[in-house]
């Protein structure tokens, strides 16, 4: 899909991959318009260009306001993860009825076009690198769970009523302006205690961890080229990063020499895939590669997040 010219909408734009996704499409589409209920994002990150429209993707009126017929393309980035609900009834079905709500809108008014963000927790405990066709998918959280049933409605609403997807599986993604995982966690911590930090579970868990930039970029590549009726493809890099590792990178990158208490098991927390590595296979047979690997992306996440907040 030529993505010059177009008028796109970005559902939870104003979040860490929205943001940066809005800021890049601003060079090439005609028009972008963010939708946000700003739980999590902030409306101060977005560009200046950017149309704004405070709306939670739940309330089917607010959908409406959202996705008007003059839309080309919708990327649905809203979602709740796993770390902001103690109830996985409600995880999941909040974050399936704003994928619901989203389709049937975009049916409505004949808007043909979606981009999904997905995760690699859609694949729970899989062999490593993980390829796009891997499986039976077994997710062992509520949020993979969410993200592989809102896959399904995808699927039935491309091969069915016509809507092209993409549909991008994430690796951990990190980048300015995140709070709430690893690498802030441990910068926060250190802050308070330079000498001492706690790090959940036995510190060998090992992910891929991708720059935003890179996942932006990876994001419009892979819909310029690719022009199926439904699209899959995996997002990360070709190497991992330890929680260990983590915690070395933000402690040189802060100038700490801290003594490292683990709190023991072999996953951080209920529903942790404790080892993950994505095949990115098929997105380099499409001659993308990315320019951080994961602990390059991990350092200069730690770095952009230190200046923040030490501040």
């Amino acid at each position: 899909m030529d993505l010059s010219d177009t008028r796109v909408l970005l559902t939870g734009g104003a979040g860490l991959v929205g943001s940066t996704l809005a800021d890049s499409l601003l060079d090439t589409a005609s028009f972008v318009r963010i939708a946000d209920d700003l739980s999590k994002g902030n409306r101060e990150r977005l560009p200046a260009d950017v149309e704004f429209v405070h709306a939670d993707m739940r309330d089917p009126t607010d959908v409406a306001s959202a996705i008007t017929p003059d839309i080309d393309l919708v990327f649905h980035l809203a979602a709740y993860t796993d770390t902001n609900y103690e109830d996985d009834r409600t995880l999941f079905e909040e974050n399936t009825e704003m994928t619901y709500n989203i389709l049937e809108r975009m049916d409505a008014v004949d808007v043909s076009a979606l981009a999904f963000t997905s995760s690699s927790a859609v694949y729970g405990e899989a062999p490593r690198p993980t390829p796009e066709h891997f499986g039976p998918l077994e997710p062992i959280s509520a949020y993979g769970a969410a993200k592989l049933a809102d896959e399904a409605l995808i699927s039935t609403y491309a091969h069915t009523y016509g809507v092209q997807s993409w549909v991008f599986r994430f690796a951990n993604i990190v980048g300015p302006y995140q709070r709430g995982n690893v690498i802030p966690d441990f910068i926060q911590k250190l802050v308070a205690n330079p000498d001492t930090l706690e790090i959940l579970g036995d510190g060998r868990q090992e992910k891929s961890y991708m720059y935003v930039e890179d996942c932006v970029d990876a994001i419009e590549h892979v819909i310029a080229s690719t022009d199926e009726q439904y699209n899959l493809f995996n997002l990360g890099t070709h190497t991992t990063t330890s929680v260990t590792s983590i915690a070395d990178i933000v402690a040189d990158v802060l100038d700490v020499d801290p003594t490292y208490a683990y709190t023991g098991g072999d996953r951080g927390w209920a529903g942790d895939v404790p080892r993950m590595r994505l095949g990115i296979e098929k997105l380099s047979g499409l001659g993308w590669e990315p320019t951080y690997e994961s602990d390059a992306a991990v350092r200069q996440a730690a770095i952009d997040l230190a200046a923040e907040l030490t501040a």
